[in-house]
């Protein structure tokens, strides 16, 4: 194995340092397929379907595939709406993830301004149209690059639905879909370029439902038991709580259900908690005092209290040998600049961000490279704690535009997100070509992991052993 015979990162800074230059032809290939890649990104983002509804865009991608040779399985692990397709035969096998779900009440036209596209409806606002339209459109170039009889391989794209919560990955690594995947490639857009080693937060989250007894509020209040209380007695105490957690750590809630009326005392009430830390095992000791808070509330409140764990997501796990090689790649291929129209729309959306933002001209620059400890979580985590699992991020969105706002939306919907996109696609297959001509890397990645993992490590998933949450959206 190379990482027995050379220190981590010697085959790589060896390339770089000779100045190691692949052909062009597999960024042809994918420059080939952008246009029908746009066309599918805006088509699913017209769609903007949350987790595990997400019909529409799950097929319009498989379609997309099936119809560039790719052999597909779907709803796997129990998910309608994931898959794995795959092209070439032997080894080694990457991986590509693609992701496609919306973020809940963000409709948003394509335009610089707030204007709400349907009422109520989601919205991709982390752009996971762009992520799956470029994780396909690049898988359809290596699977043509591996054609041609450049080297032995398969490439695997995983269409990963529920990313927003519902770690839909979780249960495909639990149900053993990455066993024999040598190494995952995955991206996110962004409002910058960036090939950092970034982990994230460990997250688990759950729903809360008290249980009272409704009454009339007014005159008979006595004989009620109020399910609200339960939850208000519940959050004060776990606001308490912050004073004594750890100070990388998070913990926050939305009421889901507070009462039909005032004058009724609250036959039920529900609150959503979210808890995240840098360690998995830290996030489990901090869940379960939450949970402990829920009970004593109930306890003190004279109600009952159930709890649904609605999903659980390790941290990522940074493989800097990979994160090398795709910063490498990405300063190779470089960023790019706005036309005239885009540079406009961009102007015109940033009055709406605030002070202190980077550079419009941001987008034509790569960010140094780093190993960074992100706050998010992702269901990417599990991946990389299973297999050797890069990522990087690409200017999808107008520089200083936050994830989860109308501003990623509109900007997702336009040739700004297409640029990014395109930019994602060519990195992801560059990347992938390295991988299949310079099989040491992934020796080399492997024992990164596994000297990470630490000896003894057994994956065990934060969510248990619950069923994918198909319902968590309606």
């Amino acid at each position: 194995m190379w990482g027995k015979q050379f220190p981590a990162g010697a085959l790589l800074l060896l390339m770089l340092s000779a100045g190691y230059v692949r052909g062009e032809e597999i960024v042809a290939l994918v420059d080939e397929q952008l246009p029908a890649g746009n066309a599918l990104a805006d088509e699913i983002w017209r769609h903007a379907e949350m987790g595990y509804l997400e019909e529409k865009s799950s097929a319009a991608l498989q379609s997309y595939l099936g119809q560039n040779g790719f052999r597909i399985e779907s709803g796997l692990a129990g998910i309608p709406t994931a898959f794995v397709a795959s092209s070439g035969t032997g080894r080694p096998v990457i991986g590509v993830l693609a992701e496609f779900d919306a973020l809940p009440g963000l409709s948003q036209n394509a335009v610089p301004e707030r204007s709400v596209r349907i009422e109520g409806a989601a919205g991709h606002a982390c752009g996971h149209h762009l992520f799956g339209a470029a994780s396909v459109t690049a898988g359809v170039a290596i699977a043509r690059w591996l054609d041609a009889g450049h080297r032995p391989g398969t490439i695997r794209v995983y269409g990963t639905p529920a990313e927003e919560g519902g770690s839909g990955k979780v249960y495909l690594t639990r149900a053993g879909f990455f066993d024999d995947v040598d190494v995952v490639l995955h991206w996110h857009p962004g409002d910058r370029n960036s090939a950092a080693a970034s982990s994230s937060t460990a997250n688990k989250s759950g729903r809360f439902t008290f249980h009272g007894v409704a009454a009339h509020a007014a005159s008979a209040p006595d004989r009620g038991r109020s399910a609200l209380d339960g939850v208000e007695a519940m959050n004060f105490m776990v606001n308490l709580m912050r004073e004594h957690v750890p100070s990388d750590a998070r913990i926050h809630y939305v009421i889901t259900d507070g009462g039909d009326a005032p004058n009724i005392v609250p036959e039920t009430a529900q609150v959503y908690y979210y808890v995240r830390h840098p360690q998995a095992e830290r996030v489990v000791e901090l869940f379960e005092r939450v949970v402990t808070a829920a009970r004593a509330a109930a306890l003190g409140t004279g109600t009952d209290m159930t709890y649904e764990v609605m999903h659980g997501n390790y941290p990522l796990l940074p493989n800097e040998t990979l994160a090398r090689l795709v910063d490498g790649n990405l300063r190779s291929l470089g960023g790019f600049l706005y036309d005239d129209s885009e540079r406009t729309f961009a102007r015109t959306i940033r009055e709406t961000l605030g002070d202190d933002l980077p550079p419009i001209d941001s987008t034509n620059e790569v960010q140094p490279f780093a190993i960074t400890q992100g706050m998010g979580s992702t269901d990417v985590g599990d991946v990389s704690w299973n297999v050797p699992t890069v990522g990087f991020r690409t200017a999808t969105w107008v520089p200083g535009t936050p994830a989860h706002s109308w501003q990623a939306v509109a900007a997702g919907g336009t040739s700004i997100g297409h640029k990014g996109m395109g930019l994602a696609s060519r990195l992801i297959a560059r990347t992938a070509e390295d991988l299949f001509e310079n099989p040491e890397i992934i020796d080399e990645a492997r024992a990164e992991l596994e000297e990470k993992r630490g000896a003894g490590f057994e994956y065990e998933a934060l969510l248990g052993d619950r069923e994918p949450p198909l319902d968590y959206r309606l």
